[in-house]
């Protein structure tokens, strides 16, 4: 009798790696208020009562509490004006006991999303999203990067995934994730950004699918990130890739009146192919939160360092 041989894609636990992150945050930012320092402050603006935004913003005060950052949420109205979220935004730009400032999206219809990101100062803004902080990492300079691919960009260096020359597909061209994840991947790792010097192909919702198939069949890593459950299949990935899922969406569970989440993979039949995978939930998202930490703690020391500079030239 012939014998089948199979092994399952190892799971990259993001919840643990996450975790660990976030201890070594609170041990540093222990050490940081010991000696002298003020500790790390960081400020949510919620408008509206989306469920999933409110658990959102929920989760990051949590963390925040647990590493040892003063957190504070200001929730506005869904009738909010562009010009009310502007002037809040404003405040706090000028608020020196504000170190981070973040504002929860998506933002109502009748506000520019771009238009408020681009208000928050770039020194400020831990979700890295204003076009300053977007611009220097186009140019491999360091920066604020936003959350989620410095999640992607952790896990794929904690857990020991090579990068360097490998194929990379991102599918998703977002300018929050896909594109900032796929120039994290492309770029030089010598340079200030410290990329993974991959070869980057990014596919979207425009890309034929027999092509997308065709890009993914190569792909040494593949990050999915468009929200469409069941888009990655087991044929469209070559043995032993790495999957990293970044795709959410709520769908209907087998037993009645039930809901669960799912990414853009079929993880079942996915991880009986592929070398590694992160599973939704428990994968990308948990990073998210953890790495919104670390911006904010970095944020914090530029700023005080800054305070301190002014202070010796004796301006305000």
């Amino acid at each position: 009798m012939q014998l089948k041989l199979s092994q399952e894609a190892k799971i990259i636990d993001g919840k643990d790696i996450a975790n660990k992150i976030k201890d070594e945050l609170k041990e540093q930012i222990s050490q940081y208020v010991a000696q002298g320092n003020r500790s790390p402050t960081l400020t949510a603006i919620l408008v509206g009562s989306d469920p999933a935004s409110q658990t959102y913003v929920k989760n990051k005060m949590i963390a925040a509490k647990y590493v040892g950052i003063v957190s504070n949420t200001i929730e506005l109205p869904e009738s909010t004006t562009q010009d009310e979220l502007l002037n809040s935004i404003k405040k706090l730009n000028m608020d020196t006991g504000v170190d981070g400032i973040l504002v929860q999206l998506p933002v109502p219809n009748h506000i520019d999303e771009r238009t408020i990101c681009n208000a928050v100062a770039p020194s400020k803004d831990v979700d890295g999203f204003n076009e300053v902080n977007v611009g220097r990492l186009a140019l491999d300079m360091k920066t604020i990067v936003p959350a989620t691919p410095l999640g992607v960009y952790e896990l794929l260096r904690r857990t020991e995934i090579s990068t360097f020359g490998k194929n990379v597909v991102v599918i998703g061209r977002s300018k929050n994730v896909g594109m900032p994840t796929a120039m994290l991947l492309h770029t030089d790792g010598n340079h200030e950004s410290r990329g993974l010097d991959a070869t980057v192909t990014i596919c979207h919702r425009n890309t034929p699918p027999e092509q997308l198939r065709r890009h993914c069949k190569y792909a040494d890593i593949i990050i999915t990130a468009v929200g469409k459950p069941g888009l990655v299949q087991r044929d469209m990935v070559k043995p032993g890739a790495c999957i990293i899922d970044i795709g959410i969406t709520r769908v209907a569970a087998k037993e009645p009146g039930k809901t669960k989440l799912v990414g853009d993979v079929d993880f079942e039949e996915v991880r009986k192919v592929a070398g590694h995978i992160t599973p939704v939930p428990g994968g990308v998202g948990p990073m998210t939160v953890a790495m919104l930490m670390s911006n904010t703690f970095m944020v914090a020391k530029t700023l005080a360092k800054a305070r301190q500079v002014n202070n010796c030239n004796g301006t305000n």
